[in-house]
Protein backbone atom coordinates (compact mmCIF):
# COMPACT_ATOMS: atom_id res chain seq x y z
CA UNK A 1 0.00 0.00 0.00
CA UNK A 2 2.66 2.54 1.17
CA UNK A 3 4.68 1.88 -2.76
CA UNK A 4 1.67 3.14 -4.45
CA UNK A 5 1.14 6.26 -2.01
CA UNK A 6 5.10 6.58 -2.77
CA UNK A 7 4.92 6.12 -6.71
CA UNK A 8 2.07 8.62 -6.92
CA UNK A 9 4.12 11.25 -4.87
CA UNK A 10 6.94 11.34 -6.71
CA UNK A 11 4.75 11.72 -10.05
CA UNK A 12 3.19 14.79 -7.82
CA UNK A 13 6.43 15.89 -7.01
CA UNK A 14 7.55 16.13 -10.60
CA UNK A 15 4.58 17.54 -11.54
CA UNK A 16 4.19 20.62 -9.50
CA UNK A 17 7.82 21.16 -10.19
CA UNK A 18 7.10 21.27 -13.74
CA UNK A 19 3.76 23.14 -13.15
CA UNK A 20 5.96 26.04 -10.97
CA UNK A 21 8.25 26.31 -13.43
CA UNK A 22 5.80 27.10 -16.30
CA UNK A 23 3.66 29.57 -14.02
CA UNK A 24 7.30 31.32 -13.43
CA UNK A 25 7.60 31.65 -17.63
CA UNK A 26 4.05 32.84 -18.07
CA UNK A 27 4.26 36.99 -17.60
CA UNK A 28 7.69 36.51 -19.99
CA UNK A 29 5.84 34.55 -23.06
CA UNK A 30 4.52 36.50 -26.26
CA UNK A 31 0.71 36.40 -25.98
CA UNK A 32 0.00 33.39 -28.19
CA UNK A 33 2.14 31.01 -25.93
CA UNK A 34 1.10 32.73 -23.41
CA UNK A 35 -2.34 30.98 -24.18
CA UNK A 36 -1.20 27.79 -24.94
CA UNK A 37 0.65 27.92 -21.50
CA UNK A 38 -1.90 28.66 -19.37
CA UNK A 39 -4.14 25.93 -20.70
CA UNK A 40 -1.40 23.64 -20.32
CA UNK A 41 -0.34 25.08 -16.94
CA UNK A 42 -4.77 24.20 -16.31
CA UNK A 43 -4.41 20.94 -17.56
CA UNK A 44 -1.49 19.90 -15.39
CA UNK A 45 -3.02 21.09 -12.34
CA UNK A 46 -6.51 19.08 -12.80
CA UNK A 47 -3.65 15.69 -13.55
CA UNK A 48 -1.93 16.70 -9.56
CA UNK A 49 -5.34 17.17 -8.10
CA UNK A 50 -6.57 13.81 -9.24
CA UNK A 51 -3.41 12.39 -8.08
CA UNK A 52 -4.14 14.36 -4.58
CA UNK A 53 -7.32 12.54 -4.58
CA UNK A 54 -5.70 8.96 -5.67
CA UNK A 55 -3.19 9.70 -2.86
CA UNK A 56 -5.63 10.35 -0.20
CA UNK A 57 -8.07 7.01 -0.98
CA UNK A 58 -4.21 5.17 -0.59
CA UNK A 59 -4.17 6.70 3.22
CA UNK A 60 -7.44 5.95 4.09
CA UNK A 61 -6.12 2.52 3.35
CA UNK A 62 -3.16 2.36 5.64
CA UNK A 63 -3.97 1.13 9.04
CA UNK A 64 -4.60 4.18 11.91
CA UNK A 65 -1.32 3.16 13.70
CA UNK A 66 0.59 3.98 10.70
CA UNK A 67 -1.38 6.62 9.40
CA UNK A 68 -0.26 9.65 10.82
CA UNK A 69 2.96 10.23 9.05
CA UNK A 70 1.05 9.83 5.61
CA UNK A 71 -1.56 12.31 6.80
CA UNK A 72 0.78 14.87 7.69
CA UNK A 73 2.52 14.56 4.29
CA UNK A 74 -0.56 14.90 2.62
CA UNK A 75 -1.86 18.25 4.50
CA UNK A 76 1.42 19.49 3.18
CA UNK A 77 0.99 18.19 -0.62
CA UNK A 78 -2.39 20.26 -0.81
CA UNK A 79 -0.67 23.52 0.99
CA UNK A 80 1.18 23.17 -1.75
CA UNK A 81 -1.24 22.46 -4.40
CA UNK A 82 -3.50 25.38 -2.99
CA UNK A 83 -0.08 27.88 -3.23
CA UNK A 84 0.36 26.90 -7.03
CA UNK A 85 -3.54 27.79 -7.65
CA UNK A 86 -2.80 30.73 -6.19
CA UNK A 87 -0.05 32.04 -8.08
CA UNK A 88 -1.88 30.64 -11.11
CA UNK A 89 -4.24 32.99 -10.32
CA UNK A 90 -1.99 35.43 -9.89
CA UNK A 91 -0.09 35.23 -13.38
CA UNK A 92 -3.21 34.71 -15.23
CA UNK A 93 -4.04 38.79 -13.83
CA UNK A 94 -1.42 39.52 -14.87
CA UNK A 95 -1.29 38.15 -18.05
CA UNK A 96 -5.07 39.18 -18.71
CA UNK A 97 -4.46 42.87 -17.58
CA UNK A 98 -1.33 42.88 -20.09
CA UNK A 99 -3.55 41.46 -22.98
CA UNK A 100 -6.33 44.49 -22.29
CA UNK A 101 -2.86 47.09 -22.38
CA UNK A 102 -1.98 45.83 -25.89
CA UNK A 103 -5.24 46.01 -27.22
CA UNK A 104 -6.41 49.08 -26.07
CA UNK A 105 -2.98 51.16 -27.36
CA UNK A 106 -3.21 54.82 -26.37
CA UNK A 107 -7.07 54.15 -25.57
CA UNK A 108 -5.91 52.64 -22.28
CA UNK A 109 -4.47 55.69 -20.76
CA UNK A 110 -7.40 57.24 -20.80
CA UNK A 111 -8.80 54.23 -19.16
CA UNK A 112 -6.15 53.79 -16.32
CA UNK A 113 -8.60 54.53 -13.35
CA UNK A 114 -11.13 51.87 -14.55
CA UNK A 115 -8.00 49.38 -14.82
CA UNK A 116 -7.10 49.98 -11.20
CA UNK A 117 -10.72 50.02 -10.45
CA UNK A 118 -10.65 46.19 -11.63
CA UNK A 119 -7.43 45.05 -10.73
CA UNK A 120 -8.18 46.09 -6.84
CA UNK A 121 -11.29 44.68 -7.14
CA UNK A 122 -9.82 41.15 -8.75
CA UNK A 123 -7.28 41.28 -5.97
CA UNK A 124 -9.90 41.59 -3.42
CA UNK A 125 -11.89 38.69 -5.29
CA UNK A 126 -8.37 36.92 -5.13
CA UNK A 127 -8.33 37.29 -1.44
CA UNK A 128 -11.93 36.09 -1.02
CA UNK A 129 -10.85 32.94 -3.27
CA UNK A 130 -7.82 32.35 -0.84
CA UNK A 131 -9.96 32.79 2.23
CA UNK A 132 -12.41 30.59 0.93
CA UNK A 133 -10.01 27.60 -0.01
CA UNK A 134 -7.99 27.83 3.37
CA UNK A 135 -11.42 27.32 5.02
CA UNK A 136 -12.04 24.47 2.88
CA UNK A 137 -8.90 23.06 3.38
CA UNK A 138 -9.18 23.03 7.47
CA UNK A 139 -12.49 21.63 6.72
CA UNK A 140 -11.01 19.36 4.63
CA UNK A 141 -8.38 18.39 7.73
CA UNK A 142 -11.17 18.35 10.29
CA UNK A 143 -12.89 15.85 8.29
CA UNK A 144 -9.85 13.74 7.96
CA UNK A 145 -9.49 14.03 11.91
CA UNK A 146 -13.55 12.92 12.30
CA UNK A 147 -12.72 9.68 9.97
CA UNK A 148 -9.53 9.09 11.85
CA UNK A 149 -11.15 9.31 15.40
CA UNK A 150 -14.44 6.95 14.04
CA UNK A 151 -12.02 4.24 12.72
CA UNK A 152 -9.88 4.43 15.87
CA UNK A 153 -13.20 4.25 17.92
CA UNK A 154 -14.51 1.10 15.93
CA UNK A 155 -11.09 -0.55 16.81
CA UNK A 156 -11.39 0.31 20.54
CA UNK A 157 -15.08 -1.55 19.97
CA UNK A 158 -14.08 -4.86 18.32
CA UNK A 159 -11.39 -4.96 20.78
CA UNK A 160 -13.47 -4.21 23.58
CA UNK A 161 -16.16 -6.79 21.92
CA UNK A 162 -13.09 -9.06 21.56
CA UNK A 163 -11.94 -8.93 25.65
CA UNK A 164 -15.13 -9.03 26.60
CA UNK A 165 -15.79 -12.23 24.99
CA UNK A 166 -12.72 -13.65 26.59
CA UNK A 167 -14.02 -12.73 30.11
CA UNK A 168 -17.13 -14.30 29.46
CA UNK A 169 -15.80 -17.57 28.12
CA UNK A 170 -12.89 -17.41 31.44
CA UNK A 171 -16.28 -17.22 33.86
CA UNK A 172 -17.68 -19.87 32.18
CA UNK A 173 -14.54 -22.42 32.53
CA UNK A 174 -14.83 -21.12 36.11
CA UNK A 175 -17.89 -22.02 36.52
CA UNK A 176 -17.41 -25.05 35.59
CA UNK A 177 -14.16 -25.65 37.49
CA UNK A 178 -16.31 -24.69 40.09
CA UNK A 179 -18.92 -27.09 39.67
CA UNK A 180 -15.93 -29.90 39.13
CA UNK A 181 -14.84 -29.14 42.71
CA UNK A 182 -17.95 -29.05 43.96
CA UNK A 183 -18.60 -32.50 42.56
CA UNK A 184 -15.38 -33.21 43.67
CA UNK A 185 -15.72 -31.62 47.34
CA UNK A 186 -18.78 -34.31 48.14
CA UNK A 187 -17.05 -37.25 46.74
CA UNK A 188 -14.05 -36.47 49.46
CA UNK A 189 -16.76 -35.43 52.18
CA UNK A 190 -18.68 -38.70 51.59
CA UNK A 191 -15.18 -40.84 51.45
CA UNK A 192 -14.15 -39.16 54.93
CA UNK A 193 -17.53 -40.27 56.24
CA UNK A 194 -16.89 -43.88 55.05
CA UNK A 195 -13.84 -44.20 56.31
CA UNK A 196 -14.55 -42.59 59.73
CA UNK A 197 -17.58 -45.17 60.04
CA UNK A 198 -15.51 -47.61 58.96
CA UNK A 199 -13.02 -47.19 61.79
CA UNK A 200 -16.11 -46.27 64.22
CA UNK A 201 -17.25 -49.69 63.84
CA UNK A 202 -13.82 -51.68 64.08
CA UNK A 203 -13.32 -49.84 67.48
CA UNK A 204 -17.04 -51.37 68.54
CA UNK A 205 -15.98 -54.56 67.13
CA UNK A 206 -12.42 -54.74 69.44
CA UNK A 207 -14.55 -53.35 72.41
CA UNK A 208 -16.55 -56.51 72.24
CA UNK A 209 -13.86 -58.92 71.25
CA UNK A 210 -12.12 -57.66 74.02
CA UNK A 211 -15.62 -57.95 76.57
CA UNK A 212 -15.59 -61.19 75.20
CA UNK A 213 -12.25 -62.43 75.98
CA UNK A 214 -12.58 -61.10 79.48
CA UNK A 215 -15.56 -62.54 80.31
CA UNK A 216 -14.51 -65.89 78.71
CA UNK A 217 -11.34 -65.25 81.13
CA UNK A 218 -13.58 -64.64 84.28
CA UNK A 219 -15.54 -67.56 83.96
CA UNK A 220 -12.85 -69.60 83.72
CA UNK A 221 -11.21 -68.27 86.69
CA UNK A 222 -14.17 -68.77 89.03
CA UNK A 223 -14.97 -72.47 87.55
CA UNK A 224 -11.40 -73.78 88.99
Amino acid sequence: MSSDFEGYEQDFAVLTAEITSKISRVPRLPPDEKKQMVANVEKQLEEAKELLEQMDLEVREIPPQSRGMYSNRMRSYKQEMGKLETDFKRSRIAYSDEVRNELLGDDGNSSENQLIKLREERAHLLDNTERLERSSRRLEAGYQIAVETEQIGQEMLENLSHDREKIQRARERLRETDANLGKSSRVLTGMLRRIIQNRILLVILGIIVVITILTAITFFIRRH
